[in-house]
């Protein structure tokens, strides 16, 4: 008997997702939990600068000697392309679930540092420059200033030198 109660549940739960249409959706928290933190678009826009710099670093001289070298330019890319996206989807997060109208009132700059942060981030999908990818992680340490701010924290990152290493 439990095993049909089971059955009838699982075919109830089937008819109600069709009936309704309901889609599966993805989110950080919808609920909302409450924590926010920028420090994870800020690891992810320090790794696009790792990998620009790394990618500016290659020497190409003398051609191309081992199969390996493509490879590990390919892999640069890919990292630096996923990370840059992980910039844009943290920030689309604090910028919808967090920041508010009253948020907007006293940082008047916001929605600009928000938009600029994203397309810097969609540039540095686009081209290698450590130019851009130094404005990406400054962009973001400007809105975790405000985010840190908003909380009555001084916003500081100690440990960004060491994070992002030699």
């Amino acid at each position: 008997m439990d095993n049909r109660k089971g059955e009838l549940i699982m075919i109830s739960m089937t008819m109600i997702k069709e009936v309704f249409s309901i889609k599966k959706a993805n989110a950080h928290c919808d609920i909302p939990c409450g924590i926010y933190d920028p420090i994870t678009a800020k690891i992810s826009a320090q790794t696009v600068l790792k990998m620009v710099a790394r990618l500016e670093s290659l020497d190409f001289s003398t051609g191309i000697n081992s199969v390996d070298q493509p490879n590990l330019v390919a892999r640069y890319i890919a990292v630096k392309e996923e990370h840059a996206q992980a910039v844009k989807h943290d920030l689309s997060v604090l910028w919808s679930d967090y920041f508010k109208p009253e948020h907007l009132e006293k940082y008047p700059n916001l929605h600009d540092l928000f938009w600029n942060a994203n397309k810097l981030a969609g540039a540095n999908k686009q081209s290698v420059s450590s130019d851009s990818a130094k404005k990406l992680v400054d962009t973001v340490d400007e809105i975790a200033s405000i985010f840190w701010a908003t909380k009555g924290v001084d916003y500081s990152d100690p440990n960004a030198a060491v994070r992002y290493g030699a």
